[in-house]
C-alpha cells in the first residue's frame, strides 16, 4: 500500500509510520516544521515534505491517508484527500485497527504513561515475548526510536486521552495510571473526563485484565465499570515498592510507581518477578523523562536534566525528584509551560506548585518563559487572557521570574557559578536551548 501521513512529526503518528514501514508499504508524510523525529523517519527511507500543507503533496494513487488529531478538517491534503476519495483515517482510527490485529496492551492516565509502556516493552522483551511497541517518546534500547518493531502477538500501545483517541483502541489489557484535570481545551471537567474513561473501559473484553491504583480518587469513582473486569491493584504492594526504590535508576516516587504498574502488567502475563525486576533495574530512563546531559558553557561544566512534565502534577513530582537527587546541590529550573488553554485553566495549580517548589522542595532559582504556542489548539480569546508574566506576578516569589527565551542563556552565562543543576522542563520546544 502507498500510505501519507498528515502531521508525521507528531510523536504517536511518527511511531504508526514506522510501523507501516516496517512492514513494507511505502511511506510518505508532512510536517509544518523539521525536527529530530522528522529526520530519524527521512533516514529510514520515509519521504518527508516540510511546509505547508499542500495539496500537490499527495498522489492520486495514495491507498490511504493518516492524519495527526490536531490536523484541522480544512487542511489542504486532507481535503484533496477525500476529493479523490482515498480512504482517510485519523491516527487513533489507524492504530485503533491494529489493536484489534494483537494481544494489545494499552497504557492509560494523566501522567506516566511513556515511562510506564518504556518499561512495560523492555520487560516482555527481556523475558523473550518480541513485543511491537508504539511509544510516546523515545528509547536509546529502540535505537533512539518510538517505535519496535516485534514479531509475536503482543502490541504495547501508549493510550493517549486527548479528544478521547482512546476511545478508538481495543486492549486485553489495560493499565490505568491516575486521572486527573488535563486536555481541558477538549474535556468540559473531571466528569467529562471519567465518563470518557468509562467508556473506554467498556472496549475490555469480559474477564479481561483491568490494572488500577486504588489509591486513586478519580480512578475509584470508576468502580461500578470493574464488575465484569479481572482487577488487580498495584498500589497493594508495599514489599515490591521497597525492591524497586532500591534497583531503580531513575528517580522519584513518580517512576516507583511506574515501575510497580509494568510488573504487574507482567505479573498477568505469567513474567517470573526475577526477570521484570532485572530489566526495571537496567532501565536508564527515556528521552526529555529526567534525562542527564553535560554541557559546557564557557568556562562552567554543567549537568542539565531535560524533562517532558508540562501539568503541574509532574512539575511537583519531577522537581521533588530532582531535591531528593541532588540532596546539596542548587537546583535552577526553566520551565516553558505548554498550550495557553492548560495555563489558563489549571493556572492555580501551576502558582501553588511553584509556590511549593520554592518552600518545600528548596529549589532555589525558577525561570518561566513564554507559554508554547500548540498550532491548531489554542484560542484567541484565552491567548488574550494568559500569559508567563501573570503566572510569575501571581507566585510572586524573588526567586521566580519571566525571561524570554531568547534572554536565557545570557542570563546563565552572567549568573550561573558552574556548580548549579539545571532542570529544562516542558512539552515544547523550551529543549531546544541546550544546542545553542
Amino acid at each position: 500500500m502507498k500510505i501519507h501521513f498528515i502531521g508525521i512529526g507528531g510523536i504517536g503518528v511518527s511511531a504508526l509510520a514506522q510501523y507501516y514501514l516496517s512492514n513494507d508499504h511505502k511511506v510518505s508524510g508532512s510536517d509544518l516544521v523539521s525536527s529530530e523525529t522528522t529526520a530519524l523517519l527521512e533516514k529510514k527511507g520515509i519521504k518527508i515534505i516540510i511546509g505547508k500543507h499542500k495539496t500537490k503533496n499527495l498522489s492520486k494513487n495514495t491507498d490511504l491517508v493518516i492524519y495527526s488529531p490536531a490536523v484541522q478538517e480544512n487542511n489542504p491534503e486532507l481535503k484533496i484527500a477525500k476529493k479523490y476519495k482515498i480512504k482517510c483515517q485519523s491516527y487513533p482510527e489507524a492504530l485503533g485497527d491494529l489493536t484489534k490485529k494483537y494481544f494489545t496492551i494499552a497504557i492509560s492516565g494523566t501522567h506516566g504513561k511513556s515511562t510506564t509502556t518504556a518499561m512495560t516493552s523492555l520487560i516482555l522483551i527481556k523475558a523473550g515475548l518480541d513485543p511491537t511497541v508504539i511509544l510516546g517518546t523515545k528509547l536509546k534500547e529502540f535505537n533512539n526510536s518510538n517505535f519496535r518493531e516485534g514479531k509475536s502477538k503482543y502490541l504495547i500501545i501508549e493510550a493517549d486521552e486527548w479528544k478521547a483517541s482512546f476511545l478508538n483502541y481495543f486492549p486485553k489489557i489495560i493499565a490505568l495510571t491516575n486521572i486527573e484535570k488535563e486536555h481541558l481545551d477538549y474535556y468540559k471537567d473531571i466528569n467529562h473526563i471519567l465518563t470518557t474513561y468509562k467508556k473506554y473501559i467498556s472496549n475490555l473484553p469480559e474477564k479481561a485484565v483491568l490494572i488500577i491504583n486504588k489509591k486513586d480518587k478519580n480512578i475509584l469513582k470508576l468502580k461500578a465499570q470493574f464488575k465484569k473486569l479481572k482487577i488487580k491493584d498495584y498500589s497493594s504492594s508495599p514489599k515490591q515498592i521497597g525492591k524497586l526504590k532500591r534497583i531503580l535508576k531513575v528517580p522519584g516516587e513518580h517512576n516507583v510507581l511506574n515501575a510497580l504498574t509494568a510488573l504487574t502488567i507482567a505479573q498477568t502475563l505469567k513474567i517470573s518477578d526475577k526477570i521484570s525486576l532485572k530489566a526495571l533495574s537496567e532501565y536508564k530512563g527515556a528521552w526529555r523523562r529526567f534525562e542527564e546531559q553535560k554541557i559546557e558553557i564557557e568556562d562552567w561544566k554543567l549537568k542539565i536534566i531535560s524533562d517532558y512534565a508540562h501539568h503541574p502534577t509532574e512539575v511537583n513530582a519531577t522537581l521533588k525528584a530532582m531535591r531528593e537527587k541532588f540532596p546539596n546541590k542548587k537546583i535552577w529550573c526553566i520551565f516553558q509551560p505548554h498550550q495557553y488553554q492548560r495555563t489558563f485553566y489549571l493556572f492555580k495549580d501551576f502558582v501553588k506548585t511553584f509556590k511549593h517548589a520554592i518552600d518545600k522542595s528548596n529549589i532555589n532559582k525558577i525561570i518561566i518563559t513564554d507559554i508554547y504556542d500548540v498550532a491548531g489548539r489554542e484560542k484567541e480569546n484565552i491567548k488574550k487572557k494568559i500569559n508567563s508574566e501573570k503566572l510569575v506576578k501571581e507566585i510572586n516569589k524573588p526567586s521566580v521570574i519571566y525571561l524570554p527565551k531568547q534572554k536565557i542563556i545570557n542570563y546563565l552565562k552572567k549568573n550561573i557559578k558552574g556548580k548549579e543543576i539545571i532542570i529544562i522542563m516542558g512539552a515544547g520546544d523550551i529543549y531546544k536551548i541546550i544546542d545553542n
